[in-house]
């Protein structure tokens, strides 16, 4: 079942954004008085065709759903009729030559806009910054953020959630920079403390980063609810009591107790509990469960909901405000892409970023169970990144092509066959290449779970 919806919404989502990248091509086309013969959402050979409106477009949905193209009239691809040669692509001016070709990029960035403003007058649930332990050694226990404060500015820029959080601070991991947080304590006083991140390394940016330089939420590992019949139940835990150390390690974070308990599974275990102003040593064995082919411990507990709620907010803005919000998000998504890309190239982030059609299924899949707001926000953060790949200036790309008028519009006069022969052919290498890349990082992940 799990398969199957994550098949369904990575179909759903490469299906929208192929559609709305090719239809921004189309329109744009259609504007400038070209012909346009053919609309394909995928390659090879076509499953359904259909011919529509004056010009009888073929539009058509074909076998391999990995992309999309837009067919132009155009004299270099056969013959044109004298009475429709003034519709032709190739014979339009460099200028709606240039707009055709970046309006597919274009609308995926209007997609995104959209995406994004829809989910901020909506109103998006997350979790407030609050900030729990720091691990020893990490860069956040040198900047001495305490226990219980609240991120509220990085830099010049508030922050509300963690996801404000994880993407300003990634623009700065990124250019490996000191920056100041801002902070506000639980007794409402303000202090600013200074993060390093000069010394993180390409595999820091991995994954969940925000672990490794050391930021953790607040969860406090105490006892909301005992499940009948457990270890907890069998060992005497109570709602109410605060776990603060197994096996004679302190732990301060739910995450630090999951992490304890996890691989005890069939082992005694010795909990210190604080229970009112006491504290008491507990013993239990952790029962053995298997999950994905492993055995793990499980004790039968959970945290306290209303601390779990107390963390949560909702963030929104009215339609106009909106509007600002959701075009700014973008561009930042954007510059980051770009930025994070080059650090790849210059090798200063790993390549095992880089994602492929497998991983992106996943994603996809997982953003789907989570909700419908995770999947639309999913689809935006995708559009976007295939807007900037599109233009980037790699032969065989929108951005290839734009490159190739831009240097028109410098010279006065097309570039030559030769040139883009010779261009197509380095655009491909350097396309398989990536391609190549991101399907190895997906094996690796599926491989290492």
């Amino acid at each position: 079942m799990a398969l199957l919806m994550t098949l369904i919404a990575f179909i759903a989502a490469l299906g929208v954004l192929i559609v709305i990248h090719e239809f921004g091509h189309y329109q744009v086309a259609r504007w400038c008085g070209v012909k346009v013969l053919r609309f394909s959402v995928g390659f090879g050979r076509p499953l359904l065709t259909r011919r529509l409106g004056s010009d009888r477009t073929e539009w058509v949905i074909s076998a391999l759903p990995l992309g999309g193209y837009v067919k132009m009239l155009d004299e270099r691809e056969g013959d044109v009729p004298d009475n429709e040669r003034h519709r032709a692509f190739n014979r339009q001016s460099v200028y709606r030559r240039f707009a055709i070709v970046s309006a597919g990029p274009i609308a995926n960035f209007l997609l995104a806009i959209l995406v994004y403003w829809l989910l901020f007058v909506h109103g998006v649930p997350a979790l407030k910054p609050e900030l729990g332990h720091q691990p020893a050694s990490t860069p956040a226990a040198m900047a001495q953020f305490q226990n219980g404060e609240t991120i509220v500015r990085i830099g010049d820029e508030d922050v509300q959630t963690w996801q404000d959080v994880r993407w300003v601070l990634l623009e700065h991991a990124v250019a490996r920079e000191r920056v100041s947080v801002e902070v506000r304590d639980e007794r409402d006083q303000v202090g600013v403390r200074t993060l390093d991140l000069s010394s993180l390394s390409a595999d820091d940016l991995d994954g969940d980063f925000l672990t490794r330089i050391g930021l953790r939420r607040l969860l406090p590992v105490v006892v909301g609810a005992v499940q009948p019949d457990s270890a907890g139940a069998r060992a005497d835990l109570r709602v109410g009591d605060r776990i603060v150390g197994v096996n004679g390690v302190a732990v301060y974070n739910w995450d630090d107790l999951v992490a304890a308990i996890t691989p005890q599974g069939g082992k005694e275990v010795e909990l210190l509990v604080r229970r009112g102003e006491l504290e008491q040593p507990l013993r239990l064995t952790p029962e053995p469960v298997e999950r994905d082919g492993r055995v793990i411990g499980r004790i039968g507990v959970q945290p306290d909901v209303a601390m779990l709620e107390a963390q949560r907010t909702t963030v929104s803005y009215g339609p106009i405000e909106a509007v600002g919000r959701a075009a700014l998000r973008t561009w930042e998504v954007s510059v980051l892409s770009l930025r994070m890309l080059g650090k790849m190239i210059m090798g200063e982030v790993s390549l095992k970023n880089l994602s492929g059609p497998i991983t992106i299924a996943d994603y996809a899949g997982q953003s789907a169970q989570l909700g419908w707001l995770p999947y639309i926000s999913f689809i935006a953060l995708i559009s976007i990144s295939l807007g900037v790949l599109n233009l980037l200036p790699v032969p065989l790309l929108d951005g290839g092509h734009l490159m190739y008028y831009l240097i028109e519009m410098v010279k006065g006069r097309p570039v030559s066959e030769r040139a883009m022969e010779i261009g197509q052919r380095i655009g491909m290498v350097l396309l398989f290449t990536l391609m190549a890349f991101a399907i190895y990082n997906d094996i690796n992940r599926l491989v290492g779970g």
